[in-house]
């Protein structure tokens, strides 16, 4: 939930996530099914609170969550709710960002999520900052990466785009294995900033999810990267 890249290939996109966490924070279960209101979301949930930082929904949208908006905010004692229940409120429906944009977030932690709309192949960027929304439509055709602003200060995010931007001009291909390797060994061997990082064993890249959107399916790949174990997920979406 602290780095996410989105990338567009001929048949499909990739939506991916690095999970930055606390290492006595109680694991997250593997991915799996879950029946809500309007259809079931595929998610690994969390340990903790119940929630979950990214979903695939059967209707094709897929979302990911990241801590914090536009800069580090001071946290308070408590909140109303978890992001993490907040994230599958919002994503319970047909238009997450139309659900975005009316839901009461009062006393909610500052968060941002990046959404892929599958019927009608839009990228959506939403952020709250705590006090109001910000809804912006990104370039689907283009790769994108984001990082949290709660972990990562400006320089250190203008450095984390440089090593994107190198890896896109590096002509892989554009594969679950390539985006997954990227995720998992990107930067310049700096425990404290690489994509998988690990802050004095106490903060750490604890999983990295992986999925690929296609015309009528996707597909959830999930490293534990904590246990070492790995999960493969395919869904036919409506």
């Amino acid at each position: 939930m602290c780095t996410v890249t989105f990338v567009p290939t001929q048949t499909g996109i990739f939506l991916s996530s690095n999970r930055d966490e606390l290492v006595l924070r109680k694991p997250a279960t593997p991915p799996m099914e879950h029946q809500y209101s309007f259809g079931k979301i595929l998610f690994a949930q969390d340990g903790e609170k119940g929630g979950t930082w990214m979903g695939a929904h059967e209707n094709g949208n897929i979302m990911v969550l990241m801590n914090g908006a536009f800069e580090r905010h001071k946290r308070q004692e408590a909140y109303r709710e978890s992001r993490g229940i907040i994230f599958l409120e919002i994503f319970n429906g047909p238009e997450p960002v139309r659900n975005f944009d009316t839901i009461e977030l009062n006393d909610i932690e500052p968060f941002t999520l990046v959404q892929w709309q599958q019927n009608s192949s839009s990228l959506w960027e939403m952020r709250w900052d705590g006090q109001s929304k910000f809804i912006a439509e990104k370039k689907p055709d283009l790769p994108q990466i984001w990082s949290s602003a709660m972990l990562y200060d400006k320089p250190v995010i203008q450095k984390r785009e440089q090593w994107f931007d190198k890896w896109l001009q590096e002509g892989h291909n554009f594969n679950f294995q390539e985006i997954m390797k990227f995720h998992e060994f990107g930067g310049e061997g700096d425990e404290m900033t690489d994509l998988k990082m690990n802050r004095n064993g106490i903060l750490k890249t604890v999983s990295i999810t992986v999925v690929e959107a296609l015309t009528n399916e996707f597909v959830m790949h999930y490293h534990d990267t904590i246990s070492g174990e790995r999960f493969k997920n395919e869904w036919r979406h409506k």
